[in-house]
């Protein structure tokens, strides 16, 4: 079972409920809450701050509004854990339950309405983060800033998310070395920007590039790292989708995506046998593999051994 913070980062526990917003408003985003008249709720957050993400565990204990003007220089995300949320916004009513996510883009004014059996999970991503991350895959980044598309996510369609967040939790109450933070937070971005509908233009055409399998092929090698989408190798390849698949097909005999995730695990086993390998996790997360048991199972059936057994013969 992945747990997104367990006891050690508990802050509060059956405390005021004005108490906690307080401590929000220091270290998670600044906003109002709104209770009922009648009533002592008992309120609790658990809270790590790792590299510049803040994550945070919060329960109100009772029907709560919480709105804010607008988070500014940061993006907030929410994970509904239990009960339910109504999120308002530019009047567009939305509803969120368990398992189900809640982007809020930096400028969008915050009104939103949890029940009382409410108890979510918030990663807080300054705007700097996101933007580097677009950058390093090559996308366009907008002139007026990255924005999310106003949308309810399952959680459960983000391949491997609750993993990476599961070991992202795990790392800040152990405390990770800055670098192994940094890699983890880069791969957030770069998550969020790869599965979640943005204004980020993800089709990068490269000027004078000849296109065909070679510009594609050694597009792939350049960005193994990334998270390599098809509409990328798309405009390398200048040719259709349709296109694209039957000219994989001719060269290599696979999709474009078993190919990519190929040549990923084929440079993870190269890495693996440098002395310079500190982990197999960090290996694996530093090329896009964030679901670690589905990973060693993919290891194991190209190279006949697990990762751990590649990186233990080398140390």
């Amino acid at each position: 079972m992945t747990v997104l913070l367990s006891e050690r980062s508990q802050i509060f526990q059956g405390a005021d409920a004005y108490a906690v917003s307080d401590y929000v408003n220091q270290h998670v985003g600044s906003h109002c809450i709104r209770l009922p008249p009648k009533g002592r709720p008992m309120a609790s957050i658990s809270h790590r701050t790792f590299s510049s993400l803040d994550l945070c565990r919060i329960s109100y204990g009772a029907p709560v509004q919480v709105t804010s003007v607008a988070l500014e220089t940061i993006y907030h995300l929410q994970i509904l854990l239990t009960g339910h949320c109504r999120s308002n916004s530019r009047g567009e009513e939305l509803i969120f339950g368990p398992g189900e996510i809640l982007l809020i883009n930096p400028d969008d004014p915050v009104d939103l309405t949890y029940s009382a059996d409410c108890e979510k999970f918030i990663i807080k991503l300054p705007v700097r983060l996101l933007e580097n991350a677009c950058l390093a895959q090559h996308w366009t980044l907008p002139q007026a800033g990255i924005r999310f598309a106003a949308a309810r996510h399952a959680l459960s369609e983000m391949d491997g998310f609750l993993q990476l967040l599961g070991l992202i939790c795990h790392e800040a109450e152990n405390a990770a070395e800055p670098q192994v933070q940094g890699l983890y937070e880069r791969i957030v971005a770069n998550k969020l920007l790869a599965l979640l509908a943005s204004n980020v233009l993800r089709v990068v055409p490269q000027a004078g590039q000849g296109g065909g399998f070679e510009a594609v092929r050694e597009f792939i090698e350049e960005h193994l790292s990334e998270d390599i989408c098809i509409e990328q190798l798309m405009a390398v390849a200048k040719v259709s989708e349709r296109s694209l698949y039957s000219l994989f097909e001719r060269q290599v005999g696979l999709s474009p995506r078993d190919y990519v995730r190929r040549r990923k695990l084929e440079r993870v086993h190269a890495r693996l046998q440098l002395t310079s390998a500190r982990s197999v996790t960090e290996v694996a997360l530093d090329h896009g593999f964030v679901h670690l048991g589905r990973f060693s199972e993919a290891y194991r059936k190209r190279f006949g051994e697990l990762p751990s057994q590649t990186w233990k013969r080398y140390r």
